[in-house]
């Protein structure tokens, strides 16, 4: 029997990101020595005092439900975080912690949006974006940063998209693909424009803590208390602390959009794991040096892997100011190599060259593909190597 399925299920395109680590897992079991350069986690385990944490509460009973938007002492600890991050003041009722960053993000689409209404997504973005604002019924508007602006959308190209249908913008500082940074200057200029229209912001912050060089990472809701009223801050313990697998997430923001979401994650999920949520307090509350220590790690691999990256005959690519992700325009690499598309480019570097990377067209920016530097050294220097060598092995001069 063919099932009849949802028409909201049709609309979905598949996660690129994991397309292209299933099969590259898939040739590892065949025994290919591929190596990936998809991943969107860091490659340390969580930290120790966190897992005793969560070892502690097991032991303790601390295995049964909790309130369906998260445990009064998370919230405190996420409170007490955003005020000594950001110096951001919020109450409990402005906080709502859920199953991982992505989830609460599915929420939030699920209650703010009405059938058609508009969301400004900047192009290049994270690939759940736009498909979780189909499947809340709303609609997608991209309006691109393009490499002259560092993968940033300026607040001329945001007024021009506004509507009277549009509801909501998305902004993800740092950037996952691009790892640009949004300036305090230039997010208190988007914040009034976002004033001006009545619009919502919703700000992905989930890499703050990945910062590399002088940048400096700043929240829009700082830029004003407008901007804090109308801002739902979007973050979790899963880069900072990696912590991808403990699924912990929050919002914060209006306490009505927020009691919102605590009423329909109350019927869809029942509550954040429980354990999860106690390693999270620890997380936040607990030494913060395994994060620094995390962060120095990755800006020393960038140091060393840009420039090899740079070096790649047909590679364009800015340096990153924070997240863990390079993101190279190849198109004039995989034209030169003889391939129509960078997604078949990018098959051919699975196949052939055995690397896995992402295909930009997941992002919305086709001529790109996206390399983790969350692995090691030793790994990213031989996955460039085998990038590089299978590009030079292929490059046609009579192409030009």
């Amino acid at each position: 029997m063919k099932p009849q399925l949802a028409n909201r299920v049709h609309t979905l395109s598949p996660s690129t990101t994991l397309a292209i680590t299933a099969k590259a897992k898939e040739l590892k079991q065949q025994g290919i020595d591929v190596i990936g350069l998809g991943a969107g986690e860091p490659d340390y385990n969580t930290p120790q005092n966190i897992l005793d944490a969560a070892l502690k509460s097991m032991n303790e009973g601390h295995t049964k439900y909790t309130p369906a938007g998260g445990l009064p002492a998370l919230k405190k600890a996420i409170i007490d975080k955003l005020q000594r991050d950001q110096g951001l003041a919020y109450e409990p009722s402005e906080i709502l912690i859920g199953i991982g960053a992505k989830h609460v993000l599915y929420t939030l689409f699920q209650v703010l949006l009405n059938e058609q209404d508009e969301v400004i997504i900047p192009i290049p973005y994270w690939v759940s974006y736009p498909e979780q604002v189909k499947l809340a019924g709303g609609v997608p508007v991209y309006i691109e940063g393009t490499a002259g602006q560092q993968y940033k959308v300026s607040p001329q190209q945001i007024q021009a998209a506004i509507t009277d249908k549009t509801r909501a913008i998305i902004l993800n500082s740092p950037s996952n693909p691009s790892g640009m940074i949004y300036k305090e200057e230039e997010l208190r200029e988007i914040a009034e424009i976002c004033k001006e229209a009545n619009i919502w912001i919703i700000s992905d912050e989930i890499y703050e803590k990945l910062i590399y060089g002088d940048a400096k990472h700043v929240s829009i809701a700082q830029t004003s208390e407008d901007a804090k009223e109308r801002t739902l801050v979007i973050n979790g313990v899963s880069k900072s602390h990696s912590m991808t697998g403990w699924r912990i997430g929050y919002a914060a923001g209006n306490k009505e959009v927020i009691k919102a979401m605590t009423d329909l994650a109350s019927h869809s999920t029942s509550n954040p794991v429980t354990t999860s949520q106690y390693a999270a307090i620890e997380a936040y509350n607990g030494p913060q040096d395994t994060v620094e220590e995390m962060r120095a790690a990755f800006e020393s691999r960038l140091e060393i892997i840009y420039p090899k990256v740079v070096a790649i005959p047909g590679f364009k690519v800015l340096k990153p100011q924070g997240a863990f992700y390079l993101l190279p325009d190849v198109s004039e690499a995989a034209r030169m190599t003889g391939f129509e598309t960078v997604d078949a480019f990018v098959n051919a570097l699975l196949t052939e060259a055995n690397v896995a990377v992402i295909p930009g067209s997941g992002f919305g920016a086709p001529s790109t593909i996206r390399l983790s530097y969350a692995t090691s050294l030793d790994l990213l220097e031989a996955a460039v190597a085998r990038i590089d060598s299978f590009v030079k092995s292929k490059w046609q001069e009579d192409l030009l």
